[in-house]
């Protein structure tokens, strides 16, 4: 930064601010405008094909028995419905839990040594029989109609896997609402592109495909719900979003988001890796993947750009600059002294969210430095959280 005339650094400067500023604001403006006017249609009907739920878990103790309940809720014929609880290697009483259902279903227990999420999904295709796979997670209550919903939509021969709709509920202060802000965005991105043609994978508690599409998964994988929905795009076929299939979560402290997203985010790196395709001409979706996935990869690297760069800009110009990136990080800092109630907080707490969030996305990096399977952490709910949805 030792430009005397202040040209380069401002170059970097505004390339970096430009291209946060496309990420955050100007591709979802071109986002909403695709959607607007190039819009297909889903054929939906009201279809009921066999289906198998597979549910991986590991020490679920504490949510199995909910879960089970929610799966037998499901306004769907039981006649239609194999369940496969895949065990993985749990230390914990979830076994002899998931024994006591078996007489209330077609459920079967797989009961496997600890091998990872991949391994278990992997036991679960394998034995599967039924034509639509249901996968699911061990935490979320599903909504009773939310199995026939996404069954409807595979009356579309063009439907290869359906993504429901993860409702987060009300959290207990504005740290868990600001996280939940996060989700909300996030989900409107990819009810567009799902208009549009495909979402680029799926949420991880609630979605299905066709049996014939899903394909083993890689020892390691971090995104099974890329992965494998990500097999039935490049075979031709749609990934969509149907938000009448709906999940229900506790809202997550900001610390455990943080290590979830290094989790998934560090699995968009692994992706690309599955899948080069992505990068090519191959994608039809490949503006949005590139502007979506991959962008929220770069951007936390265009701040530190921006930031270095500020160094060297002419005065007033980097008094202000600083001043005002200055003022966006402590805000985010000050938020961890603001009690709850606070003015400010309401301000403060969405700004820490986002820091925190690109602080994930630098840290992601650790795919390459670190073996896959230490990137796995439970993703823990607070208990008043916990007791308020019981409530």
């Amino acid at each position: 930064m030792c430009d005397p005339s202040g040209v380069a650094p401002l170059s970097v400067f505004l390339v970096s601010v430009g291209f946060c500023a496309y990420t955050l604001f100007g591709y979802p403006l071109v986002l909403a405008l695709a959607a607007r006017l190039r819009r297909r249609s889903v054929t939906r009907a009201p279809l009921r094909p066999t289906v198998t739920v597979i549910l991986p878990v590991y020490n679920g103790e504490r949510w199995i028995a909910a879960k089970l309940e929610s799966i037998l809720r499901l306004d769907y014929p039981p006649e239609l419905v194999e369940i496969l609880v895949i065990d993985d290697g749990s230390t914990d009483s979830t076994e002899a839990i998931v024994r006591g259902f078996t007489e209330r279903a077609s459920l079967q227990l797989i009961a496997l040594e600890r091998g990872g999420k991949a391994a278990a999904l992997n036991a679960g295709i394998a034995r599967a029989t039924g034509e639509i796979l249901f996968f699911t997670d061990v935490r979320q209550d599903l909504a009773p109609q939310s199995l026939a919903r996404l069954a409807e939509c595979f009356a579309d021969p063009t439907v290869g896997a359906v993504s429901g709709e993860l409702v987060i509920r009300d959290g207990a202060g504005m740290e868990e609402a600001s996280v939940g802000l996060y989700w909300k965005y996030e989900k409107w991105i990819r009810k567009a592109q799902s208009r549009i043609d495909s979402v680029m994978g799926a949420t991880g508690c609630i979605y299905a495909m066709r049996r014939e599409l899903a394909a083993p998964l890689p020892a390691g994988t971090l995104n099974d719900d890329m992965h494998l929905p990500l097999g039935a795009f490049f075979r031709g076929y749609r990934v969509i979003l149907e938000d009448s299939a709906r999940a229900y979560d506790f809202p997550t402290q900001l610390a455990s988001e943080f290590r979830r997203k290094v989790r998934t985010l560090a699995g968009v790196y692994q992706i690309v890796g599955h899948y080069p395709a992505l990068l090519g001409p191959r994608n039809r979706m490949w503006l949005h993947f590139v502007s979506h996935k991959l962008a929220r990869l770069l951007m936390p690297w265009a701040m530190l750009a921006a930031l270095a760069s500020s160094l060297g800009l002419r005065d007033p110009w980097r008094t202000w600059v600083l001043a005002a990136q200055a003022a966006g990080y402590g805000l985010a800092a000050a938020d961890l002294l603001l009690p709850e109630g606070t003015p400010l907080k309401r301000l403060s707490a969405p700004v820490r969210t986002f820091v925190t969030l690109m602080a994930a996305s630098l840290c992601a990096v650790a795919f390459f430095f670190v073996p896959a399977g230490v990137l796995w952490r439970e993703t823990r709910v607070s208990a008043a959280t916990r007791r308020a949805g019981r409530e």
